[in-house]
């Protein structure tokens, strides 16, 4: 070891990144450091970076009952110690005389990755002998082609793991100190992997050998060259974001060169979220910039990054004391993590979100700068990401000042969950493209509807409240007025349900909703009553429920569906693993027949068999039955027909059966439920008072139209559903027949493709041999004029990402015929182009 290498004695050992910052400063020319620690321009963005973590605080959480956290993260199949890597930089050697093989060496001891810049002074092959962690390659694209290729193949040989594309760098940012200075590498210092010469003036040789005319279409050309991820660094928009997973990027790393590209770009903690919600977890989001203490990396994982990148703490770290500084600098943060960690009661790095940090306001005018903590400015390679709009966080110098607006992150969570947005963006891809055919909506067929019958259903009300014995004065009040929050129809609901369902409740357990939507909120918000209560969903799950329990800050435990639905053993088994984490199972959430979005169906014996646990371990069971009656074929009894201890929570819907635009649901809940005095309710005057403080009353003109409607069929909504019923089934049928021609047995084998055959509903699960991602599903849209959507939305814990849910209920028979040709034809380009 060099006397240079010696670490600091135990007195003078730096504690903070802003430490090693200091002591690294005299180890570098005037010239060197301002290269090293500059930005481009004025420096607003390098200042952005910092200034952006300095803005947001997190907060802390108490009793968690967490043991030690969990640092450990799993980026593109391989274990990091914590989720931190060291970022792309050239010419290391200017911090030490190993350069990169020192840097190697001490991110191998920490267990994090390392990129190599495309200009790293030592070559691929020693700085891989020097480490056993994982190595990236960063990659710049020159106008000769040739040359990026060798470059990629001599790394890929070497053992690199994957590529990391810099994006966002046609030609270097104007660097104002080096411009000054004069800039000229010091004797001695070159890239070791590239020939040639020029390599002296770093901004001239980009100039005269970067391609300045890159586009998208160099993501096809780098496949041509290598099989390895490619990640894109440099994205710092959501539309640059959807664009990257679009076009196969494995990976985004938002990024805007450590400050040293477009001065005046965003901090990369402020254009994060918008990025992490466009991506949606389609592929690994990391983060570089800013980042000087592990605070800091607390913080972007909360904000949607799976991993931080550090850049120039590490050169400070190198320059201190060589491979062992570096290794350093990476515990420090490690450390600070683990620290920040047990605080805010984050057990795993992904158990970090949204509600951990609340961003404060930045004023307008210069940021802020650490000077101790400033970073060195070789350039990390940028990467695009895909986009969906996200939240800012923190207001970079120059934005507008406080209070002339609101920012995502001032909302609740909620809003940048992807779980909302999912329906937005099919929303926004039906609309983008008008003539595909979509098995997206899972609407109602509007072949039935006629727009006369919803007076003569308005007239049909009104005569039964006459001749009820009320008077025009009590028919206009019932009309025009709020009435009762638990609704005007229960009687008529109930009388339906004994008719049709066999479910014997008294009117007033029951709360008339606006949609079924409002009764999943209004049972949710009544039976989960604190952090240590549990709702349990099947996985996969309707988002309806997901969503509602978002915004109440509830997360679903998910429990693993198999092909006929929820299988009982393994929600007994998810009980007893909560309790055993001294939590309190409240409720399990289930669609019984056809549900959505796999269309499977519970047997009886499965139905007794949930009944029997619930009754066993005390939990009640939220029904949801939209699509018994618009199905063919004998039904087999709800679970709240074979109930006869209280434990279901039946929620209806007269959207599917009877008219989607009245938004009529409701729920029963006849569970007794007793008060401090011993006065014994049920747990529909709960919900109603819940609902008081939601909608106030669901509106008496939808409740008149589905009441005329039901008393035209003497209150048998089945009656009115029989030739619906029949169409959604010969729907089903002409999807399974079209599947069936459209993939030939042996064809359907060797790609992998397989669906299941849903009874009734509206419905099927598909099988594919490719992540059917947002990506696939813009260009399924785009290139032939299909629409479906991905089955992943439906996993609440991750999952289904090789499927996709068709929905057979708001087409005709020919469109679903066209629509399962051009789907196929879509599987198999995608399944040549991607693999299997």
């Amino acid at each position: 070891m060099s006397p240079a290498d010696r670490p600091p004695t135990a007195a003078h050992r730096p504690l903070t990144l802003a430490d090693y910052a200091t002591a690294a400063r005299p180890r570098f020319t005037p010239a060197v450091r301002d290269f090293l620690e500059g930005g481009a321009g004025d420096e607003r963005t390098l200042a952005a970076n910092t200034a952006a973590f300095d803005a947001v605080h997190l907060h802390p959480r108490v009793l968690a009952g967490h043991q030690a956290p969990d640092t450990t993260t799993r980026i593109l199949g391989r274990d990091w110690a914590a989720p931190l890597g060291i970022a792309p930089m050239a010419y290391h050697a200017l911090a030490h005389p190993e350069g990169e093989v020192a840097t190697a060496r001490g991110a191998g001891a920490a267990g994090v990755p390392l990129t190599v810049s495309t200009f790293a002074g030592r070559t691929f092959e020693d700085i891989a002998a020097a480490t056993t962690s994982p190595l990236w390659l960063q990659v710049y694209c020159f106008r000769d082609r040739g040359v990026t290729r060798a470059l990629i193949e001599r790394a890929e040989r070497a053992g690199f793991e994957a590529l990391v594309l810099t994006v966002d760098a046609p030609r270097l940012g104007r660097r104002l100190r080096d411009l000054r200075n004069g800039f000229e590498l010091p004797g001695g210092i070159a890239p070791a992997n590239l020939t040639g010469d020029g390599f002296d003036s770093p901004s001239a040789h980009a100039l005269a050998e970067f391609d300045p005319a890159l586009d998208w279409s160099v993501l096809a050309w780098l496949r041509t060259v290598s099989s390895l991820p490619i990640l894109l660094k440099g994205v710092l928009t959501a539309q640059d974001a959807r664009r990257a997973t679009a076009e196969g990027a494995q990976g985004i790393v938002v990024s805007n060169h450590g400050g040293r590209q477009l001065d005046g770009a965003p901090a990369t903690l402020t254009a994060l979220p918008a990025v992490a919600e466009a991506v949606d977890r389609a592929c690994p989001v990391l983060l570089d910039g800013g980042v000087r203490r592990g605070t800091d990396v607390l913080t972007a994982l909360a904000l949607g990054a799976d991993a931080v990148l550090l850049g120039r703490p590490a050169l400070h770290g190198l320059a201190v004391a060589g491979a062992d500084g570096v290794a350093d600098v990476l515990g420090i943060v490690r450390d600070e993590l683990t620290d920040a960690m047990a605080l805010t009661g984050t057990g795993t790095v992904t158990d970090a979100g949204p509600a951990l940090v609340t961003p404060a306001l930045v004023t307008a005018g210069p940021a802020p700068v650490r000077p101790a903590v400033a970073t060195p400015a070789v350039a990390a390679p940028a990467v695009a990401a895909p986009a969906v709009a996200a939240p800012a966080v923190a207001a970079p110098a120059g934005t507008a000042p406080a209070g002339t607006g609101l920012r995502t992150r001032d909302l609740h969570a909620s809003v940048s969950d992807p779980v909302l947005d999912t329906m937005n963006f099919l929303n926004e891809i039906t609309t983008r493209y008008p003539d595909a055919v979509s098995f997206a909506p899972g609407r109602p067929y509007e072949g039935f509807f006629d727009t006369e019958q919803i007076f003569t259903y308005l007239r049909h009300y009104v005569d039964h409240l006459h001749q009820q014995g009320s008077t025009p004065e009590q028919i206009r009040t019932t009309l025009f007025q709020y009435g009762p929050t638990s609704g005007h129809i229960r009687e008529l609901i109930a009388d339906s349900l004994r008719k049709d369902e066999g479910i014997d409740v008294p009117p007033e357990a029951v709360v008339v909703t606006v949609g079924a939507q409002e009764a999943m909120l209004l049972a949710v918000r009544a039976l989960i009553t604190g952090p240590d209560d549990v709702l349990l969903a099947p996985s996969p799950c309707y988002v309806g429920i997901t969503g509602a329990a978002r915004l109440l800050d509830i997360t679903p435990v998910a429990v693993e569906e198999d092909e006929d639905g929820v299988r009982v053993d393994r929600l007994a088994a998810a009980i007893d693993a909560e309790r055993a984490r001294g939590r309190r199972p409240r409720a399990f959430y289930v669609i019984p027949d056809h549900s959505n979005p796999s269309g499977a169906t519970l047997s009886l014996k499965a139905r007794q068999e949930l009944l029997d646990l619930a009754e066993r371990e005390d939990i009640l069971l939220l029904e949801d039955s939209p699509y018994r009656l618009v199905s063919p074929g004998e039904r087999l009894p709800t679970l709240k027909a074979l109930d006869r201890n209280h434990r279901v929570v039946h929620i209806g819907s007269l959207s599917k059966t009877l008219f989607p635009g009245a938004r009529v649901g409701f729920a029963v809940a006849d569970q007794p439920v007793t008060d401090e005095t011993g006065r014994t309710t049920v747990l529909a005057d709960a919900l109603s008072k819940i609902k008081s403080m939601v909608t106030v009353n669901t509106s008496p003109i939808s409740q008149a139209l589905v009441a005329g409607m039901l008393l035209t069929a003497d209150g048998r909504a089945g009656e009115l559903n029989t030739a619906t019923a029949a169409y959604y089934g010969d729907a089903m049928r002409v999807t399974l027949d079209a599947l069936e021609d459209a993939f030939p047995p042996q064809e359907r084998t060797a790609l992998g493709v397989r669906w299941n055959e849903p009874s009734g509903g509206f419905f099927l699960s598909l099988t594919v041999p490719f992540r059917a991602d947002d990506a696939a599903l813009t260009q399924a849209a785009e290139e032939f004029g299909v629409i479906w959507t991905p089955m992943a939305y439906f996993h609440p814990q991750g999952g289904g990402e090789h499927a996709l849910r068709l929905s057979v209920s708001y087409l005709t028979h020919e469109q679903i015929k066209d629509g399962i040709g051009r789907l196929a034809r879509f599987t198999r380009a995608r399944a040549a182009t991607n693999g299997r």
